[in-house]
């Protein structure tokens, strides 16, 4: 079901974060570790300011990916990957304060671990391309998070994958939602028109 638009939605503040770089210029890892353990380095704390390398171990990561594994489509396949970007940023949860995230900017204001968008998007993108990397990914290829300017002053970054046969492209944005949930995962042509909760 799709979220009614709302115009003045962004991660950023009109003052404070209007003109930051976009997440292009603020590349975060992920690497394989022992044993098939994968290491990545995460951010939070607004603009990437904090980063922190965290370690999924092997049958964790497995656990965690596991119903993505399964999926026989390209619309399954993001149907699953939205739970397993959730459960990852719950295991990312475990050995950074990122637990303490909350959907949007307000809600986590001040708190040591809150992620803005170029956060997101940029751990979210790590993620991605560690389930690519992994092969679990069969139906979409990760691109470059996307930025939507609105009203020449609101910008809003996402992680963003394309369909591997066809050309439907999708933000897969978790600053929509709590540490943990679900990512939303929404057509790119809509998520640049204001589409998405109401956070």
């Amino acid at each position: 079901m799709p979220f009614p638009p709302r115009p003045f939605l962004s991660c950023s503040r009109i003052f404070l974060m209007t003109f930051c770089l976009p997440p292009l210029f603020l590349p975060a890892r992920a690497e394989t570790a022992a044993a098939g353990d994968a290491r990545l380095e995460l951010c939070f704390n607004y603009g990437c300011l904090t980063r922190q390398t965290v370690v999924f171990p092997a049958e964790r990561f497995k656990t965690a990916t596991r119903e993505l594994a399964a999926a026989r489509n390209a619309r399954e396949e993001r149907e699953r990957l939205a739970r397993t970007v959730g459960r990852l940023y719950a295991l990312a949860a475990e050995q950074t304060p990122v637990g303490a995230d909350r959907g949007g900017n307000f809600a986590d204001e001040g708190v040591f671990g809150r992620m803005d968008c170029i956060d997101h998007s940029q751990n979210t993108s790590v993620f991605l391309r560690l389930l690519a990397e992994r092969g679990l990914l069969r139906w979409h290829r990760v691109l470059p998070p996307a930025r939507r300017l609105r009203f020449f002053l609101l910008q809003h970054f996402s992680a963003l994958i394309e369909e591997t046969q066809g050309d439907g492209r999708y933000v897969v944005d978790s600053w929509f939602v709590d540490n943990g949930e679900a990512a939303i995962i929404l057509p790119l042509a809509d998520w640049e028109k204001g589409e998405g909760p109401d956070v």
